[in-house]
Order: structure tokens, then C-alpha cells, then sequence
């Protein structure tokens, strides 16, 4: 009988995909998903502005203090580990007693809270696959921000998977969980260039 030549290709090591993340080029964002590093490009400039601005607001009155009451840590775009994979939300952010900054290596404690800014090319991914792994993982809330649709949703996790609690829109002035201690004006996330319903 002729010999099948064995076709598996051996499995990497976290480490060593992690020591690929850190050599993918600038411009570009690295993910370990599925025991593979996988490479896209950084997001268009919307995403990059909600992103930012939301980001901005939350972090005065959320982890700063300054007219909200803190408690909490904000950061943007790290890189997080989940089981065996890494990934690296818009924006993520944990209560003060359960944040563990590292120098080295990725997050490994679960955030309490993840946004994912939404655009046309990341949509399936976050909704189909990002949205069940942080519930496996339990992450507690999920914001999905869609500039150009100009929509927050806002997910509390449950036992059965993700509670839709609430979307707000366009001119909304939104209290969402968990930081719906403060009044969010989604204005001021959209930038200048607002959508106005025609009457």
C-alpha cells in the first residue's frame, strides 16, 4: 500500500502568533483568530472620528472624572485576549477594581464593556463573530456604533446571549448603559456632517 504523505500543518504556539502581531505593518490591524493572525486594513475615516470622539467624551467623564464620576478604565483599540484569540475592539473599557494595565503581552482581563464601530467592511465580522465571543467570554455591555447610519445599539449580556436594551439615533440624547450615569449627545459623535431627515 503507497504511503499518504501526512498533509497537517502544524499548529503555532500563542507566542509565536503573538510575536507575528507585532510585525504587521503600519496602517494595517492584527488579530489571532482561529490559531491564525489575521491582517486588515486600519478603519475609514468616520470610524476613525466616531471612534475617537467617543472615546474622547466617555474618557472625561468616565476615567478622568471631570464632570461625570469616573471609575473606570477607557482605552482605545487593545489588543485582548479571548480564549486563543486576540482581538482588538474600537474601544474598551473595565471598572477601576477589576483593570490590570500590562506593559507586555495583551489584556487578559475580560472588559466589562466593548464598542465596535461599525463600516461596511467590518459589520458581518462583528455581529456574527465578535458579538457571540464576548458573550462566551462575558464581557457585560456592547455598544455598536454605525456612523454612517448614525445608530447606537446598546447590548446587556443575559443568560440566554445579548439583550437588546435600546438604539438611539441621529439627534438622540442617549443614557446607555453602563455609563448611562451621564447624557450622551450622539451630535457630537457624528461630527459635522449630520444626517437630516427630509420632511
Amino acid at each position: 500500500m503507497a504511503r499518504v504523505a501526512d498533509q497537517r500543518v502544524e499548529t503555532k504556539s500563542f507566542e509565536q502568533l503573538w510575536e507575528e502581531l507585532d510585525r504587521v505593518p503600519q496602517g494595517y490591524v492584527g488579530e489571532i483568530v482561529d490559531r491564525e493572525v489575521v491582517v486588515m486594513p486600519r478603519p475609514n475615516p468616520p470610524h476613525v472620528r466616531a471612534s475617537s470622539d467617543l472615546g474622547t467624551l466617555l474618557g472625561g467623564w468616565f476615567r478622568f472624572g471631570i464632570g461625570g464620576p469616573g471609575g473606570w478604565g477607557i482605552l482605545d483599540e487593545p489588543r485582548i485576549r479571548f480564549g486563543h484569540e486576540v482581538r482588538v475592539p474600537d474601544l474598551a473599557a473595565w471598572r477601576v477594581d477589576r483593570f490590570a494595565a500590562n506593559d507586555t503581552g495583551p489584556f487578559l482581563v475580560i472588559p466589562d464593556w466593548i464598542c465596535e464601530v461599525l463600516s461596511p467592511g467590518t459589520t458581518a465580522e462583528d455581529r456574527t463573530a465578535k458579538l457571540p465571543l464576548y458573550a462566551r467570554h462575558g464581557v457585560g455591555h456592547v455598544w455598536l456604533l454605525d456612523p454612517l447610519e448614525q445608530t447606537l445599539e446598546v447590548y446587556r449580556l443575559h443568560e440566554d446571549g445579548w439583550l437588546l436594551v435600546t438604539t438611539f439615533g441621529a439627534d438622540a440624547k442617549a443614557r446607555a448603559e453602563p455609563f448611562d450615569a451621564v447624557e450622551l449627545d450622539l451630535t457630537l459623535v457624528w461630527g459635522a456632517k449630520r444626517v437630516v431627515a427630509e420632511h
